[in-house]
């Protein structure tokens, strides 16, 4: 969950503006490559890349730190997403009010988040206020108190949000389909904790939990904006240099989802059935991650163009929706997807989706499919880099999984080096149709009543 932070309206008014800017003197060729990011190594020996771009006074920062809610004990399921909302609600002297007028006063937006594996963190500034800012920074990461009063309020909205969640069809699929693809592993566990773990969580808890994940031999930074590289050296060891100087992670095994085929019927009684279907994926780093991301944009999360999309929707109007996507974790990877229709489609549509994994694993896409699919996912990758705040996403991205510096440069090289028969290949290794899980909610078959 995102701590989004509200600011006056006329110092927000300046702030928005400039953070869609896109930074003129990076983009002014057509091509991502065109930028130059630095490793800085701060005289303390934090590093982090730096994108210098000083036609615009803004400082967009991104961070992450190795853990996440698969590190969230499992008695206090929920804890690391509770860190990500307690933060900025009080730290050094500054009491949770004092700390967020603070914000506002500065023009900050400061935020957290916490992913499966990785807690994230941003800072986006304007210049002027770059060292109060970082300052700021500084006293939420080493310093929140995590006071009883913010602590009990928080929790309140924590328990309204996972209240609507369990009314909300998918977010119940995909809580019941991780619990059938994972079983006992820390993945199969809701980040959001439950009633039970979220009414446990103290402030010792919270702080436990930032103790172990805070440290600097996990920590990945990206700088993008008005500074330079001696600035931010020093700048770095200041905000970061005063955390443990190794994270104290649980060991989490290495756990590939659940084999079917499988497929579980939540009852709840709504209009429309929601579907959430799967099954393993391929790791980031494997060989073949390039050829399975260019043939599931074919699959499925192409929009309009993908396959699944043209014979769900297109042909047979069985759903306004349906998509599907890789996701590589730490320790597993999933090929995944959804798709959400009237309840007396929603089984004719699974079956559709399965045949066309069939058939794509057998015969593989078209020369014209892989022409098309290497043209969008090419020309449409500079469209990541048009602002400040989307160029630090892309870069911690890249450095948080270790794809190399210059891999902007070489990113679309990859794409166009992969072949047909390299997709063909992959597409029998990968869609296989008989391992998928499949988790339905709503009242799948039953039509509609007559009025």
């Amino acid at each position: 969950m995102v701590s989004t932070i509200p600011v006056r309206r006329s110092v927000l008014s300046v702030l928005a503006i400039i953070l869609v800017l896109p930074l003129s003197l990076i983009l002014s060729s057509p091509k991502a490559s065109a930028m130059k990011i630095q490793t800085v190594k701060s005289p303390g020996g934090i590093e982090a890349w730096l994108v210098e771009e000083h036609s615009v006074p803004l400082i967009a920062v991104k961070f992450a730190f190795k853990g996440g809610s698969a590190q969230d004990p499992k008695e206090r399921a929920g804890v690391a997403n509770f860190v990500s909302v307690m933060l900025d609600e009080g730290a050094g002297k500054y009491s949770s009010e004092q700390f967020q007028e603070r914000e506002e006063d500065l023009a900050i937006r400061m935020g957290f988040e916490d992913a499966r594996d990785t807690f994230y963190g941003s800072l986006e500034t304007l210049s002027a206020n770059r060292d109060a800012a970082f300052e700021l920074l500084q006293l939420a990461l080493t310093k929140p108190t995590f006071g009883q009063k913010a602590l009990n309020r928080m929790r309140v909205q924590l328990l309204a949000g996972l209240a609507y969640q369990k009314k909300d069809p998918r977010n119940v699929a995909a809580r019941n389909w991780l619990k059938m693809a994972f079983g006992s592993h820390p993945y199969a566990r809701s980040a959001q904790g439950s009633e039970e773990t979220l009414t446990a969580i103290t402030p010792k808890d919270l702080e436990d939990y930032r103790k172990r994940i805070f440290a600097r031999d996990t920590l990945r930074i990206v700088v993008v904006g008005d500074i330079d590289a001696k600035t931010l050296g020093s700048l770095l060891d200041k905000t970061f240099g005063d955390l443990a100087e190794k994270a104290e992670l649980v060991s989490i095994k290495d756990i590939k989802p659940n084999k079917g085929p499988k497929q579980k019927i939540i009852k709840m009684p709504i209009p429309q059935s929601v579907a959430q279907f799967g099954m393993v994926g391929l790791p980031r780093d494997d060989k073949d991650f390039m050829a399975g991301y260019i043939l599931n944009h074919i699959v499925g999360s192409g929009g309009f163009s993908s396959i699944l999309m043209e014979e769900v929707r297109e042909k047979r109007g069985l759903a306004y929706s349906v998509y599907s996507y890789l996701q590589p974790l730490d320790h597993s990877s999933l090929f995944a997807g959804s798709v959400a229709t009237k309840n007396s489609a929603i089984l004719e549509s699974i079956d559709v989706i399965k045949s066309v994994l069939s058939r794509m694993a057998e015969k593989g896409p078209t020369a014209t499919q892989l022409k098309n699919a290497k043209s969008y996912l090419t020309g449409s990758f500079a469209l990541r880099f048009d602002t400040s705040s989307k160029i630090s996403d892309q870069l911690l991205y890249i450095n948080r999984e270790d794809l190399g510096i210059d891999y902007v440069e070489k990113r679309n090289k990859l794409i166009e080096a992969i072949s047909l028969e390299d997709l063909k290949r992959v597409a029998k290794r990968l869609l296989k149709k008989n391992d998928l899980l499949v988790t339905i909610v709503g009242q799948p078959g039953q039509k509609k009543p007559k009025s």
